[in-house]
């Protein structure tokens, strides 16, 4: 009966001090992988995902799953006050966004063929308009469409 109410007591104090250690573990950001490939579910040269929503200070990484690939920021579709970022060919990037608001991502080898992404940041999407504005070739411009269409409709 004794080890009962030991464990018992036990029990209590560690739910008590439970909050206290919860609420002095500083929160983690959270981290995105995002595939580089040749072929994926829509169509050929694709970031998946596309189309990426994270918190500000949250990490995206950017991985070659294929060969040939690079990711990097374009002009214009960067939020006011965010810094762009360019990738190596054939090597990952992992990038932290802390400025909210709407990136856009090219595969420079391959913008072209449409290899392009968005990355919303904290729900933010005041720069939508400068963003749709950047010139992109053709195949890019479609794919940047459908992904705008996608964010407007959530």
């Amino acid at each position: 009966m004794t080890i009962n109410r030991r464990h018992a007591v036990l029990g209590t104090m560690a739910l008590a001090a439970t909050p206290a250690i919860l609420s002095a573990t500083p929160a983690r950001a959270a981290e995105v992988e995002v595939q580089m490939l040749n072929q994926g579910e829509m169509g050929a040269m694709v970031f998946e995902p596309a189309l990426i929503r994270i918190a500000a200070g949250d990490t995206v990484t950017f991985v070659p799953t294929d060969r040939g690939h690079n990711a990097e920021t374009i002009r214009g579709m960067v939020p006011e006050g965010a810094e762009g970022f360019k990738g190596a060919i054939n090597q990952p990037i992992s990038v932290t966004l802390d400025v909210p608001g709407i990136y856009g991502v090219k595969c420079l080898p391959h913008h072209a063929m449409g290899m392009v992404a968005l990355i919303v940041v904290g729900d933010d999407t005041s720069n939508v308009e400068e963003a749709k504005a950047a010139r992109q070739p053709a195949k890019a411009k479609e794919r940047f469409d459908a992904l705008f269409a996608e964010i407007e409709a959530t």
